[in-house]
């Protein structure tokens, strides 16, 4: 019989906006920073975990398998075994999704499963054009081929293209994923007004969150190694209004798009863990459970309509439960971009297309905004690509917990085509 999974703890860093040049923290020093004060409030050792389990998507040549590097710079043992693991957006959620996997069919009692990225960090590639001259220079054999190979170059073989660029676009549909929200939108009638709203209120919520200390016990204070400190995630603009945000131009449907920078998920750096434990191993150590995870489901559909990998993994995560979007009392739905948000919401009150492609009676219905992202996203606070759907658990158990609701779903869509749901309940 499957074993019941429970999420014991967890922590992360502040989520720093990604501004001019690598931040403070690789993406391993984010994972120790928010590690470090969680295993050490633990009443175990930190070696008394099974494995390490870490998402990250940008690895850096300097961390190879960062879970490994984490482990081992947590003080976890020379025996302790780590992986990391990437699929795109999901990689946070799949830290989790494998970790409980593994506890509920009995082959390990304790895991630490968490997210880490620094977008900040991510590299800058030469194009291919340049890396076939250095190559051809690297190999030419007597100094005239060395001299004639030289005289072969040009000034565009070294100019540099920001590897994140090419990272969030799809090689299928050669769709940047902010061209594949504006194809959402334009699926479900979003309008500009209606996702610069979404933005603002996104903004407000994490402002009234910091401010009233609902994130205190979840995100740890960071020190960097010059001396400065960071408590709070720093992308947060409470100042933001529709009004002001409606100044801003489209940038990736020009004139005429509605994803902005405002409205859209921004460029962060940071790192979140949650510890999941059996039964047995929340005996041995006497430890309280927050919430038992009851289900999971991973969907995928075409990559240019990503941003719906919400409902396509939701909905029969739902279903095979007995349950309908009514039962979900808290939501935690990653903002990649407002108008995808909309979308993703529009879709489940669309009569045909929960008919036509979902496969129900009808409607699914519609998502009460006082259940949803009650605290804020990505949006306000930033989407570090292999950590959010780490954070998105984390926090959602910490929301059902403080405003007493028993039944969650955290969510997202992945670039690439896919889309993760896991449905949480209180304990």
């Amino acid at each position: 019989m499957a074993r019941p999974v429970f999420i014991v703890d967890g922590s992360r860093t502040p989520f720093l906006k990604a501004r001019s040049g690598p931040g403070p923290f690789t993406p391993v020093d984010l994972a120790v920073q928010c590690g470090r004060p969680l295993l050490a409030r633990q009443p175990f050792a930190p070696d008394s975990f099974d494995q390490v389990i870490l998402g990250c998507v940008n690895v850096i040549a300097d961390e190879m398998n960062p879970a490994r590097v984490a482990a081992l710079r947590l003080g976890m043992g020379e025996d302790m075994v780590a992986f990391t693991v990437q699929i795109n957006c999901g990689s946070g959620m799949q830290s989790i999704d494998t970790a409980y996997r593994y506890i509920r069919e009995g082959h390990a009692d304790m895991i630490l499963a968490g997210g880490t990225e620094a977008l900040s960090h991510a590299p800058l590639v030469w194009p291919n054009a340049g890396v076939r001259w250095f190559a051809g220079l690297a190999t030419a054999k007597g100094v005239a081929a060395k001299i004639a190979s030289a005289f072969k170059l040009r000034p565009r073989y070294l100019k540099p293209i920001i590897g994140l660029e090419r990272g969030l676009t799809d090689p299928v549909t050669d769709l940047n994923m902010g061209q594949t929200a504006e194809v959402v939108g334009h699926l479900f009638g979003i309008t500009r007004a209606q996702s610069d709203a979404y933005a603002a209120e996104s903004h407000r919520r994490l402002a009234h969150a910091q401010g009233a200390g609902f994130l205190k016990g979840e995100v740890e204070t960071a020190f960097s190694r010059d001396g400065k400190f960071f408590d709070h995630d720093d992308g947060v603009r409470p100042d933001s209004t529709p009004e002001s945000l409606a100044k801003l131009r489209p940038v990736f449907e020009r004139p005429w798009g509605q994803v902005t920078a405002g409205n859209s998920s921004q460029i962060t750096d940071g790192a979140s863990w949650i510890i999941l434990a059996s039964d047995a191993a929340v005996a041995k150590h006497k430890l309280t459970p927050k919430a038992v995870i009851v289900d999971s489901h991973w969907a995928a559909l075409d990559p240019s309509i990503m941003g719906l990998g919400p409902v396509m993994s939701v909905t029969p995560l739902l279903t095979r439960n007995d349950l309908t979007i009514k039962d979900v009392e808290t939501w935690e739905l990653n903002e990649a971009f407002a108008t995808q948000v909309l979308g993703c919401l529009a879709a489940w009150n669309d009569d045909k297309f929960c008919r036509e492609i979902l496969g129900l009676d009808g409607a699914a219905g519609e998502i009460d905004r006082d259940r949803l992202n009650v605290d804020g996203g990505a949006i306000s606070l930033g989407h570090p690509v292999g950590t959010s759907g780490n954070r998105i658990v984390l926090h959602l158990v910490n929301a059902m917990k403080r405003l007493g609701t028993r039944r969650g779903v955290a969510t997202e869509c992945i670039g690439g085509g896919l889309g993760g749901a896991m449905l949480i309940e209180a304990v």
